[in-house]
C-alpha cells in the first residue's frame, strides 16, 4: 500500500517562489500537469470493503460551539433492541420511510429509505446498533472537570439493580435549537420510576459542576431516525400510520420493545467510561 502511494506522490511543497536554476544536463523536471493523478479511491480500499456512506446524506448542526479544551460529555443506558422485536421496527421504519422521505438513522446519518430497501442492510446499520436513553443533557465539559464528574457518577451508581424497561409507545421529538426532528419509541410504565430516579442522580451531579440539569418531566426513549429541521407534523401523520397497522394486531404484536437494564456509561469526547454495570 505505501508503495502505491508512493508511485502517485506529488510535489505539495512549493512556495510559490522563482523557480531554481537547474544545472546543465540534469534530467528535465516535468510539470505539474504531467504527474501522474491521484490513486483511484477503491484502490486504497481493502478487499471486501463495504461502503455505506453513498447513503449518507444528513447535515447534522452542534448544539453548542466546540472550544478548545472542551468536550461533549453524555451520559445515557445503552440499549440493544432484541432479536424478537427487529420484525416489528422494521416495519415501522419502511411506513415511515414511504411518509417522510428525508429520514436518517440516528448516528449513522444513513438514508432510511436506502436502507428499507434491503432488509440486511436495514438490520445491521439500524436496528443492531447500540441506541441509547439519555440520562442528562449532552453538553460541553471543561478537561479538568472530567476526573471528579466521572468519580461521583460512579459512587452514585454504585448500588444498581436490574430492571426491565418497556419502550411501548411511538413519539416525535424536536431538540431545542429546533435543528432536528426525532421518531422514538417513549417508555411511559415499566421502567419509568427507575430511569426517573437515575436522571434525578445525574443532575445531582450536573449541578455541582455548574452544567445545566435535565429537562423538568423527563419522557426517557430511544430515537432510531432523525431529520433536519422541526417536521413534527410529518412524524404525527407516520406515527398515526404506525399505530393504525399495529392496533390492527393481535396483542402479542403491538409496538412493546423490552429491554433490560445492565449498565450506565459516560462518553467524553471520544472515550466512553463505565459508569455502572450490574452483574448477571
Amino acid at each position: 500500500m505505501d508503495a502505491l502511494m508512493a508511485n502517485y506522490a506529488s510535489d505539495s511543497d512549493s512556495d510559490g517562489g522563482e523557480p531554481a536554476a537547474v544545472p546543465a544536463g540534469a534530467p528535465e523536471v516535468p510539470e505539474p500537469s504531467a504527474l501522474l493523478p491521484p490513486p483511484p479511491p477503491e484502490l486504497l480500499q481493502p478487499p471486501n470493503f463495504v461502503d455505506y456512506s453513498a447513503m449518507a446524506q444528513g447535515s447534522r448542526v452542534r448544539s453548542f460551539p466546540h472550544v478548545e479544551g472542551n468536550y461533549a460529555l453524555h451520559v445515557y443506558i445503552p440499549v440493544v433492541i432484541p432479536s424478537d422485536a427487529k420484525k416489528q421496527l422494521a416495519f415501522a421504519m419502511k411506513r415511515a420511510a414511504s411518509l417522510v422521505p428525508d429520514l436518517y438513522a440516528v448516528d449513522a446519518d444513513y438514508a432510511l429509505s436506502e436502507l428499507c430497501k434491503d432488509e440486511h442492510k436495514l438490520e445491521k446499520v439500524l436496528l443492531s446498533r447500540e441506541f441509547h436513553v439519555s440520562l442528562g443533557r449532552p453538553v460541553a465539559v471543561q478537561v479538568h472537570q472530567i476526573d471528579s464528574f466521572i468519580a461521583m457518577l460512579r459512587q452514585k451508581f454504585q448500588s444498581q439493580q436490574r430492571y426491565w424497561m418497556d419502550f411501548n409507545k411511538w413519539e416525535h421529538f424536536v431538540n431545542d435549537e429546533c435543528t432536528r426532528s426525532f421518531l422514538s419509541l417513549e417508555v411511559t410504565r415499566t421502567g419509568l420510576p427507575e430511569i426517573s430516579k437515575q436522571i434525578l442522580m445525574v443532575d445531582e451531579v450536573y449541578r455541582l459542576h455548574g452544567l445545566p440539569e435535565f429537562y423538568k418531566n423527563p419522557r426517557p426513549h430511544i430515537s432510531l431516525v432523525w431529520a433536519l429541521g422541526d417536521i413534527s407534523g410529518k412524524l404525527k401523520q407516520a406515527i398515526k400510520d404506525i399505530e393504525k397497522y399495529q392496533s390492527s394486531m393481535s396483542s402479542l404484536q403491538k409496538c412493546n420493545v423490552r429491554c433490560e437494564f445492565s449498565r450506565v456509561v459516560c462518553k467524553v469526547g471520544k472515550k466512553v467510561h463505565d459508569i455502572c454495570e450490574v452483574a448477571d
